[in-house]
């Protein structure tokens, strides 16, 4: 029986402090596992969850007992929890996207026993193949299964996860003697009951305070992008000391701040699925990444994206970089003790959201700053992830008809050539479906099969406007924090049904306003942000592969490769302006809807001879075409033929549209994309030999272009640079 001070003694060697002891609740915690009894632990950020389980797997391990099973849902938190295994002297493996390579290896340990502690992500229980080659062979093995981030097992939760949907199946599957420990920092009541429920029943509570006496809490109106962008820039220069991190809602605003924040001298970086190196990469820092070993063996853009992150988690936790611009990707379990400051550029979506990510900062001083700005933007964003956040039912019941009238399964890939639909919705959706018990589909390999249960099944409607339901009430809820002129930390807790230790925290911009930061922002520098927003252009990457090689082969007489021939790809371009953002994104709508006859003003014209100037491509354009439309005939080929004079070069109407078709925008991925296009356009007579700009007034998908720079190369041009007015992609 493994005592108190046993426990101490180890949680020393793991913290590699001395005179460390655990706070109230941490040993009850271990205990109660040991003695096989189920755990929900609601604590603040950084009060040491983690330390709960990897002791109680060290002394499982020692008392000859199966196995850890941790369930994670992020990676910088595997990043964090494998390294703090090590300390404790575990043997601690991962199964993630980020290293398949090793899949096989670390299979067979776990299965063989020689693994103390196994990390995955909740998504690996949706996987059949995981499932069956891995958790099916272990179950009965496991000594100990821990749910970290257990509100996203409720539905009521504010981060409700489907794949935590099967981890619910297989905890009602579990002996009941088998311990278990679920572990959140953001539960109200409501949701606890729900998790205790999942969890069987009959579950120890250990519920603290989640008041964190060493955040500065402040809420600052700034409506317009570039008063934000002024007040960040002069606050993080002349106010505000340390690393933090700057929270935005999408991956576009994410990026556009960090270059914004490079602009005024400030060494920031944007932080997101997907993220890659910025072309203005301090070039000490650009050497240093493509020297690692994670750059270096890196072969794919997923494994290359993962590697720039890890990247940059580490530049901010040695504290060589002011601050990631950040989205949701960088929030549950990052640790960096000494965060000196959270900024939230736009509100999040729900008060227990925001509690996630501003608890990231003063875990380890004893002063930092949660700033929340908001702005006109954010309703608009938070309703386009509300209405997006499920499937919708023509998908669902069109997507189970075409997996059940194939005999072998369809892959995503072969659904997208069925059905109008992006591949995030599709992928949204099988999701969903896939996490009903009885499921309607399975994933074998590649391809998604039908089971028997396919033809009963239905989408739960009532459930989804609930849910649905709760989100807006959490946004209603959001949007009252940031009016509210009470105390700020007082109404964090009260949402989330923590006491507070005090009727004020006496430490907020509410509380103590004469200690707050400023509320306005330097009318100059708000004058150059807006400036930078609209020379804000975004490069317009060429599309490397065809949607549909077999229709794109038949179409320019080519064989049918996937990859486009480089003698029918056009070259990298740029698009304007955002489209709605900064003066000249508001612009593009104006011109295009809210003018008669549509046309675009002359400073779009002035402007994107500015950029051409300013870019100076490597391929200068010799003449200038246009897209063509049947709808608007005038508007996009009358803005080019004023960008032609402007620049000085000859406008060659060289396209024609000769087939009606549905607005691109309908189309929703790209395969009906690209085939929307083939045949729509031709092209007159020959066109000019010379390297051509290609413009167009909106890019989003890219196959427009993509499809009439085609046709214009294999006519005889010799380049094609597209350009847009605007990018109209979103960026979330």
């Amino acid at each position: 029986m493994v005592t108190r001070e046993q426990a101490v003694e180890m949680l020393r060697r793991g913290i590699g402090r001395d005179d460390a002891d655990f706070r109230d609740g941490q040993w009850e915690a271990i205990d109660g596992i040991l003695n096989h009894r189920r755990q929900l632990v609601v604590q603040r950020t950084g009060w040491g969850k983690s330390m709960i389980y990897f002791l109680a797997a060290r002394f499982l391990r020692m008392e000859g007992r199966g196995m850890t099973l941790l369930i994670s849902p992020l990676l910088a938190l595997m990043r964090n929890q494998i390294a703090a295994a090590k300390r404790v002297g575990i043997v601690c493996d991962t199964i993630n996207s980020t290293n398949r390579d090793q899949w096989p290896e670390i299979e067979e340990r776990v299965i063989s026993g020689r693994c103390d502690f196994l990390i995955v992500a909740p998504e690996r229980f949706a996987n059949e193949e995981f499932c069956t080659n891995v958790l099916d062979r272990i179950k009965n093995n496991i000594g100990l299964l821990v749910v970290d981030e257990a509100h996203c097992v409720s539905d009521w939760g504010h981060d409700f996860r489907l794949d935590y949907k099967k981890i619910s199946n297989l905890l009602k599957g579990l002996p009941p003697n088998m311990p278990v420990l679920a572990t959140t920092a953001t539960a109200n009541m409501r949701v606890v009951r729900d998790v205790e429920a999942q969890l069987g029943g009959h579950v120890d509570v250990s519920r603290g305070s989640l008041v964190r006496k060493s955040l500065f809490l402040q809420n600052i109106r700034l409506r317009t992008q570039e008063e934000r962008l002024a007040w960040l820039a002069e606050t993080l220069k002349c106010r505000i000391a340390g690393s933090g991190v700057v929270y935005a809602l999408t991956i576009r605003d994410a990026e556009r701040v960090a270059r914004w924040l490079r602009m005024n001298g400030l060494s920031a970086y944007a932080y997101s699925s997907g993220a890659m190196p910025p072309d203005d990469m301090e070039p000490a820092l650009r050497e240093e990444l493509e020297e690692s070993e994670a750059w270096k063996t890196a072969t794919k853009e997923e494994a290359r994206s993962n590697a720039y992150r890890m990247f940059l988690e580490d530049l901010l936790l040695k504290n060589r970089i002011r601050a990631l611009v950040a989205t949701s990707a960088l929030s549950m379990g990052f640790d960096k003790p000494d965060l000196t400051f959270v900024i939230h550029y736009q509100r999040p979506k729900s008060v227990v959201d925001y509690y996630q990510q501003v608890g990231r900062a003063g875990r380890g001083v004893d002063f930092a700053y949660g700033i929340l700005l908001n702005g006109d933007e954010d309703d608009e964003i938070a309703e386009y992830f509300i209405k997006s956040a499920f499937p919708k039912e023509r998908d669902v019941k069109e997507m189970l008809r075409a997996i059940d009238e194939s005999d072998e399964g369809l892959s995503v890939v072969e659904l997208m050539a069925r059905m109008n639909v992006r591949r995030g919705k599709l992928e949204q959706a099988l999701k969903f479906v896939m996490s009903e018990n009885p499921s309607p589909v399975v994933k074998v390999k590649s391809k998604y099969v039908a089971t028997p249960f396919l033809l009963q099944y239905e989408l739960p409607a009532e459930n989804i406007q609930r849910l649905t339901d709760i989100r807006h009430q959490e946004l209603a809820r959001m949007d009252e924090y940031v009016r509210t002129g009470d105390c700020l930390m007082n109404f964090l807790c009260s949402e989330l049904d923590s006491p507070a230790d005090e009727p004020s925290c006496q430490r907020c911009g509410n509380c103590r306003p004469q200690e707050a930061l400023p509320t306005g922002c330097d009318t100059s520098l708000a004058q150059k942000a807006a400036e930078f927003l609209n020379k804000s252009d975004w490069p317009i990457k060429p599309r490397k592969q065809w949607a549909d090689a077999a229709t794109a082969a038949t179409a320019f007489g080519i064989e049918a490769k996937k990859n486009i021939p480089a003698a029918l790809s056009m070259e990298e371009g740029r698009a304007l302006s955002v489209y709605g953002a900064g003066g000249l994104g508001r612009l593009v709508p104006q011109g295009k809807y809210r003018t008669m006859p549509p046309r675009f003003d002359d400073r779009l014209v002035e402007a994107s001879a500015e950029l051409l100037a300013r870019w100076n491509p490597e391929k200068r354009p010799e003449w200038v075409t246009s897209i063509p439309s049947r709808r608007t005939p005038t508007l996009v080929s009358d803005f080019a033929r004023r960008l032609a004079a402007k620049l000085g070069l000859p406008f060659v109407e060289s396209l024609r549209k000769v087939k009606d078709t549905p607005p691109q925008k309908e189309m929703e991925n790209s395969s009906f994309q690209q085939n929307n296009l083939i045949g729509a356009f031709e092209v007159v007579g020959t066109p000019p030999v010379g390297v051509c700009l290609l413009v167009d007034d909106m890019v989003d998908s890219k196959w427009t272009l993509t499809i009439a720079a085609a046709m214009l190369l294999k006519a005889g041009a010799a380049s094609v640079v597209p350009f847009a007015l605007a990018d109209s992609s979103g960026g979330e």
